[in-house]
């Protein structure tokens, strides 16, 4: 998956907000659910990178972009704008 398809996934977890779904669950608590996501998946990427080697590290950083795309997806945010950053 890409992270474009990540976000286009996020967008529609969003606006179908599906019944059961631990995503549904974290739009729910706003951004600031899924900031605190975000945060502690971050905080297992480093020690992932740290302490336990690549594939690990890989899996982490991969939440840490879904956490993102959901976080664009609670705010709005298109890759257009994200990217115009970059």
């Amino acid at each position: 998956m890409t992270f474009e398809e990540m976000v286009r996934l996020a967008q529609e977890r969003k606006r179908e907000m599906p019944a059961g779904k631990s995503t549904t669950a974290l739009f729910e608590k706003g951004a600031h659910g899924i900031g605190k996501k975000l945060v502690e998946e971050a905080a297992e990427a480093w020690m992932a990178a740290r302490f336990e080697g690549k594939d690990a590290a890989a899996l982490e950083l991969s939440q840490v972009l879904y956490y993102v795309a959901c976080m664009m997806a609670e705010q709005g945010l298109t890759l257009e704008e994200v990217y115009a950053r970059l």
